[in-house]
C-alpha cells in the first residue's frame, strides 16, 4: 500500500501554491468534478431520493465496476449481515489489502458533517509546523456548531489544534488550522488536490469543519480512503488515539480546562485505532472509524444513519464485528486504491495547425471544456499565438510567493503567533462554549 507521501513543513507556501497552479490542469477535462455553491441555500435535509453517484473523472467507477451500486453488495461467502444496520452509505474494507469486504451505496455523494475534519487531519498536518502558534479571534468565537472554546487573544499550538479538530470537532479549531495555513480558501483547496491524490473522487470540500454547504460531499467510499491513510501515518494516528488535552487560559477571558475524546470506541472496542463522528441536520448521523484484531486492520464508513434504534457508532460496531468475521483471505468485491492510482483529468486530444498553434475548432472545444470548469467568464485555451492559460502564469507567481514563504518559515520556525487582531479592552470574561442553537447542529 502506498501512502499520501509527507511533505516538509517548511515547503507549506510552495504547496499551496503549486495546489492553485496545479488546478489550470483538470479544467480542461471533459468531465469536471462538481464543486460547491456557496450562494445556495445552505442545506437542511438529506437529498431527497438519495445523493448523487460519484465516479472518475473518465466515468469509471473507482476501485472496481462492483462498487458501480447504489445497494448492497458484499464478498461471496460473507456472513449474514447484523441487525440494525440503516445507514443509507456503509462500507467496510481491510485497510492492509484494500480490498472491500463489503457496502451500501458506496459512491453516493452523502453530506459528510464532521467527518470530513479526518480530511483537514490528513491535509494540514504534513503542511503545518506542529509547534506554531495560532492566536484565537472572535471569528473563531463565533463559530456555528461544535466548538472547543478557542477565544481571541488566545495562544492555541498547531499540534492542539488538530486534537481538538478531532476529540471535541472543534469547528473554531478548523476555522483556527485553516488560517494557519493561508486562509479557509487555501485550506480548502489544499484538501480538494489532497482527495484527488489519494482517488477519493466522490468528495468536494467547501469548508474545513464539514459544515453544510451545498455542493459538498463525501461518499463511504472516501471516507473509508481518508481513514487508511490517517492510521498508517504515526502523528495521525496518535492524534486519533489521544484521550484529553488542555485547553490552556486566556487571562482575564477564560480559564483553562481539559477536553476529552468524543470517540468512546476508544475505551470500549478493543483494538480500535480511531474514528470521527459527525452530525448536521443534512447529513444526519456520520462515522468513520479503523480497528485492528489479531494483525488485521478493517475501516469502517457510515453516512446518513439515525441516532434510534441504533446509532451509526453502534452500527459501525456491528459493521466492524461482521468485518473480522469475513475470512481474511477473501478476494472482495471492489478495493481502496492507492494514491495517484486515479487519473485526475481526461484531457481531449487537440490538433496543430501548420504553425504550431491548436486549430481553432480544437481551441475552440478546450475553451468549452474550460468554461464548463471555470465558468463563462475564463477561456484557458485560444488559438493562435495568444494561446496560454491566463492561470500558468499566476499558479506560478504564487508557487513563487510560496518558495519565499516557505524560506521565511524555515528560517522562523521557533514558536510565533498567527494572529488577527488581540482581545479588546475590557472583553468580559469568557465561559466554555454552550450548545449550538437549534437548526443545522454541529458539523
Amino acid at each position: 500500500m502506498r501512502l499520501v507521501p509527507t511533505v516538509r513543513r517548511s515547503a507549506a507556501g510552495l504547496v499551496l501554491g503549486l495546489v492553485l497552479l496545479g488546478s489550470a490542469g483538470p479544467a480542461l477535462a471533459e468531465d469536471a468534478r462538481p464543486t460547491v455553491d456557496p450562494s445556495a441555500p445552505t442545506p437542511t435535509a438529506p437529498y431527497e431520493g438519495g445523493p448523487p453517484q460519484g465516479h472518475a473523472p473518465d466515468g469509471s467507477t473507482v476501485g472496481g465496476e462492483a462498487l458501480d451500486t447504489r445497494g448492497l453488495v458484499t464478498v461471496t461467502g460473507a456472513p449474514a449481515l447484523p441487525e440494525g444496520i440503516d445507514a443509507h452509505g456503509w462500507l467496510v474494507a481491510d485497510a492492509t489489502t484494500g480490498a472491500v469486504l463489503g457496502a451500501q451505496d458506496p459512491h453516493g455523494r452523502y453530506y459528510p458533517a464532521s467527518t470530513l475534519k479526518t480530511l483537514t487531519l490528513l491535509t494540514l498536518a504534513p503542511l503545518l509546523d506542529h509547534g506554531l502558534v495560532v492566536e484565537g479571534t472572535a471569528e473563531d468565537e463565533a463559530i456555528e456548531g461544535s466548538r472547543v472554546g478557542l477565544v481571541r487573544g488566545g495562544q492555541y499550538p498547531v499540534d492542539l489544534l488538530f486534537r481538538a479538530l478531532v476529540m471535541q470537532s472543534g469547528n473554531d479549531a478548523a476555522n483556527a488550522l485553516a488560517r494557519a495555513a493561508g486562509g479557509v480558501e487555501s485550506a480548502v483547496a489544499a484538501m480538494n488536490e489532497t482527495a484527488e491524490r489519494i482517488g477519493a473522487m466522490d468528495t468536494v470540500v467547501g469548508t474545513p469543519s464539514g459544515l453544510d454547504v451545498a455542493g459538498q460531499s463525501c461518499s463511504p467510499y472516501d471516507l473509508a480512503l481518508i481513514m487508511r491513510q490517517l492510521v498508517a501515518d504515526p502523528y495521525d494516528l496518535d492524534v486519533l488515539q489521544t484521550r484529553t488535552a488542555q485547553i490552556p487560559a486566556v487571562p482575564g477571558l477564560s480559564e483553562g480546562y481539559q477536553i476529552q475524546t468524543q470517540d468512546s470506541l476508544l475505551d470500549t472496542y478493543p483494538g480500535t485505532l480511531g474514528g470521527k463522528n459527525g452530525f448536521t441536520d443534512a447529513a444526519r448521523h456520520t462515522f468513520v472509524a479503523a480497528a485492528e484484531r489479531d494483525g488485521r486492520r478493517l475501516v469502517v464508513s457510515v453516512m446518513q444513519a439515525e441516532r434510534y434504534p441504533v446509532s451509526a457508532r453502534d452500527q459501525a460496531v456491528r459493521l466492524l464485528d461482521w468485518g473480522f468475521a469475513v475470512p481474511a483471505d477473501s478476494a472482495g468485491v471492489g478495493r481502496l486504491v492507492d494514491p495517484g492510482e486515479v487519473p485526475t483529468a481526461v484531457v481531449p486530444e487537440a490538433s496543430e495547425t501548420a504553425d504550431g498553434q491548436l486549430s481553432a475548432d480544437d481551441a475552440e472545444t478546450l475553451s468549452a471544456s474550460a468554461a464548463r470548469t471555470r465558468g463563462p467568464d475564463v477561456a484557458l485555451v485560444r488559438s493562435g499565438s495568444d494561446a496560454e492559460s491566463p492561470w500558468v502564469p499566476i499558479g506560478l507567481a504564487v508557487g513563487a510567493v510560496g518558495v519565499v514563504t516557505a524560506t521565511v518559515v524555515a528560517r522562523r520556525r521557533a514558536v510565533r503567533p498567527v494572529h488577527r487582531g488581540g482581545p479588546a479592552a475590557g472583553s468580559p470574561r469568557r465561559r466554555p462554549p454552550s450548545p449550538p442553537p437549534a437548526g443545522r447542529g454541529p458539523a
